[in-house]
């Protein structure tokens, strides 16, 4: 070779070099000759093309509704400074992710709060999965308020922290019935009822425990198990919120997706939970305001890097159970909501890259994650806006709000008894266990020794009503008292 020759192929750079090489094995993969993928790469135009349009995207697509809701008062979100305004929404994403659980993503849950310009939102819960309940107590929602919790299906990454919260619920104030909606499945012990009551029945040693400390109605659920064949039925219809649900291919029967919507308001919120991508989800979701699925990246060989397995099973795992964000992208557009949204994923910064280009190759409009946690996203009619919750360290211990106490929204009485304990610890253990127990007066000093509560006293324990509110900051209005 001359030197001239040898001076101007020295002259290609590195990345010259590497992009031919990438042509190549483009070319390669679908089953393009080299020569041609590599003509066909010189004669493309070196001006730079914005993939998402002219302005004003800019690169990417902000539509003009996209700012700060009314609730809005800072870039972050400090729960629980900012009452949410009347007829405005606040989606929150507690949990964000299949697996693996991370320091940033628990599992699947969505916490949908409708403002009706009071301190307390009405709440409901999309999902709970693992994880999850750390979040949402993170967000300061008091405990007796974590309830309306609607499940998708039956894998434990949707509704595994009902195990942790139910009890702990009924201890800390939450007194009255747990109600959970969730589809059916083939056979009886494929649904929702027989997972609760199976659940209970794992938990026999911790619930008879905890029976030992007031717990009052806060064991029983109220399950409203509908027909997973079902498609748009109505499985919550009270407040002038409806929910909607529709079955979901995701390998077994019983997955089921919902749509809320929230009448005053004139907002709507579909959740999809998993499975593959179908017609029904379309024609259901339909012209929502916030589009919520899930999604997994179509990019098989980075994912089998990623997690260390056999490229075939990311494959087969997408392919049979999960929506490819490809996918995604093609139900945003065909659905058109107001903002398309990814929850049930795992966030990393190379793969998001790579989804966020999926999604666009069909979704040209607003896109955010539904994580990772905690998310958060205010709704109103001409307006949208997404922060992240900066949450304390410690969680919501506050006591049980009155309105909470009050069944079926009686009248609030001046005093609230608390539940009577139903089991005593000495009908529940044996005496020398008991007597096995160090003499306290071994221990306190004299002068902070005092006398041991060791049964629930006979004339019961009252709190006043407005003692309660007053330790809340709150103020209790006429309709109240």
């Amino acid at each position: 070779m001359s030197d001239s020759s040898k001076k101007e192929t020295s002259g290609m750079g590195r990345r010259d070099m590497l992009k031919g090489g990438g042509i190549a094995a483009m070319a390669a993969a679908a089953g393009v000759p080299a020569g041609e993928a590599a003509a066909s790469a010189r004669t493309m135009p070196d001006e730079p093309k914005n993939p998402y349009g002219t302005p004003p995207g800019y690169g990417i697509s902000l539509p003009e509704y996209y700012r700060p809701t009314p609730s809005v008062s800072n870039r972050n979100f400090f729960p629980p400074g900012e009452v949410l305004a009347k007829n405005e929404m606040r989606i929150c994403f507690p949990g964000s992710t299949p697996w693996p659980p991370t320091l940033a993503q628990s599992g699947t849950c969505i916490m949908v709060e409708l403002g009706n310009g009071t301190t307390i939102p009405k709440r409901m819960f999309f999902d709970l999965g693992n994880g999850s309940v750390k979040n949402i107590l993170g967000l300061q929602v008091p405990v007796p308020q974590i309830n309306d919790i609607f499940i998708s299906h039956l894998h434990v990454d949707h509704y595994h922290d009902l195990s942790y919260l139910f009890p702990f619920r009924a201890s800390f104030g939450g007194w009255t019935p747990m109600r959970v909606t969730g589809p059916s499945g083939a056979r009886p012990d494929l649904g929702t009822r027989h997972m609760i009551e199976k659940l209970k029945e794992s938990m026999v040693w911790h619930l008879e425990n905890f029976d030992h400390c007031p717990i009052g109605d806060g064991y029983v659920f109220e399950v409203n198990e509908f027909d997973w064949r079902d498609e748009n039925g109505i499985c919550y219809d009270q407040d002038g919120v409806t929910v909607r649900h529709w079955p979901r291919s995701h390998v077994k029967d019983g997955a089921s997706a919902y749509r809320l919507d929230w009448e005053e308001a004139g907002l709507s919120m579909v959740w999809t939970g998993d499975g593959r991508p179908d017609e029904k989800t379309i024609k259901y979701a339909k012209g929502c305001d916030v589009f919520i699925t899930e999604g997994q990246l179509d990019n098989m060989a980075l994912q089998a890097i990623k997690f260390g397995i056999p490229v075939e099973i990311p494959t087969y795992i997408v392919d049979t159970y999960h929506t490819p964000y490809y996918a995604a992208g093609y139900c945003m557009k065909e659905i058109n909501p107001r903002v398309g949204m990814i929850c049930h994923y795992e966030q990393n910064a190379e793969l998001d890259i790579e989804a966020a280009a999926q999604i666009r190759a069909h979704w040209p409009g607003l896109f955010l994650w539904g994580g990772p946690d905690v998310a958060v996203v205010n709704v109103t009619k001409d307006a949208i806006w997404q922060r992240y919750a900066v949450r304390p360290e410690h969680a919501s211990v506050s006591p049980p709000d009155p309105r909470e106490l009050a069944a079926g929204g009686a009248q609030l009485p001046d005093e609230i008894e608390i539940p009577r304990p139903k089991l005593p610890r000495e009908e529940q253990q044996e005496q020398f266990l008991r007597d096995m127990e160090i003499d306290p007066n071994t221990f306190y000093p004299a002068d902070a020794n005092r006398p041991l509560m060791r049964t629930w006293p006979e004339e019961g324990v009252k709190i006043k009503t407005q003692d309660l509110i007053d330790s809340r900051g709150g103020v209790r209005s006429e309709a109240d008292k």
